[in-house]
């Protein structure tokens, strides 16, 4: 039997952090005057309990849509919004510093071709119609490094299984991380979901995306001596 919310939607688990250290001032003024504008609609579990489905093509004027999966302090999401300005992106990420600080670069970027759902991605998921995103990005996801921990993983059939609904037929999936037994279970379990590894040659692991930038995340790994690793992965 599902478990549910008060409010009627479905409970589930959250193991991450929602806040850290005390936001600056301009920080919570950027939350408290950018953050509803920003919003790709009704999305979390008190808000929409009834999960009724927003359309994507409706936020971004038919553009395709891409999705970013906890996207720490936003340098990755901002720079795809300003590098593709054809395509819209929204991004989820439940830990609000992150979001603070992502607010702060939209408007320094000025890019306007991005909306924020500040919360669990599987809420996204519940209101997203099948076949719907373009692309998905999974950079540096939390690795929860003890064994018992690992099924707290994006890479589970919890997660893996509403993304796969959400993609396209030929969407990319890119996974990036400095985790070695994650990469092995990536590459164990995505493929369960209909998805297929693109790579040319036994290297490619090693080469970042041509639209690649560098992250706070990538840059402590490689300070601390942790190979990095690029997966790419097509929705069959």
């Amino acid at each position: 039997m599902t478990v549910k919310h008060p409010s009627g939607a479905p409970w589930r688990n959250f193991y991450g952090r929602f806040k850290g250290k005390s936001l600056r001032p301009n920080q919570e003024v950027y939350l408290q005057e950018d953050l509803d504008a920003l919003s790709p609609g009704p999305i979390g579990r008190d808000v929409n309990p009834d999960r009724t489905p927003i359309d994507p093509d409706a936020l971004f004027d038919g553009k395709d849509v891409w999705l970013e999966i906890g996207f720490g302090g936003g340098e990755h999401l901002v720079h795809q919004a300003a590098t593709h300005p054809d395509i819209g992106i929204v991004g989820c990420e439940p830990y609000i510093n992150g979001v603070a600080m992502l607010l702060g670069k939209i408007r320094e970027a000025g890019v306007g071709n991005l909306l924020v759902h500040p919360g669990d991605v599987r809420d996204m998921f519940d209101v997203l119609p099948d076949a719907s995103i373009s692309k998905a990005f999974l950079l540096y996801p939390d690795p929860w490094p003890k064994t018992r921990h690992h099924r707290r993983r994006f890479v589970t059939p919890e997660h893996l299984e509403p993304l796969a609904r959400v993609l396209k037929p030929g969407a990319e999936f890119r996974v990036a991380t400095d985790i070695a037994d994650y990469v092995c279970q990536t590459l164990e379990q995505v493929p369960q979901f209909g998805f297929e590894r693109l790579a040319e040659g036994p290297d490619d692991w090693r080469t970042p995306w041509s639209d690649w930038v560098s992250t706070r995340y990538e840059q402590k790994a490689i300070r601390e001596g942790r190979p990095q690793h690029y997966l790419t992965f097509r929705k069959r």
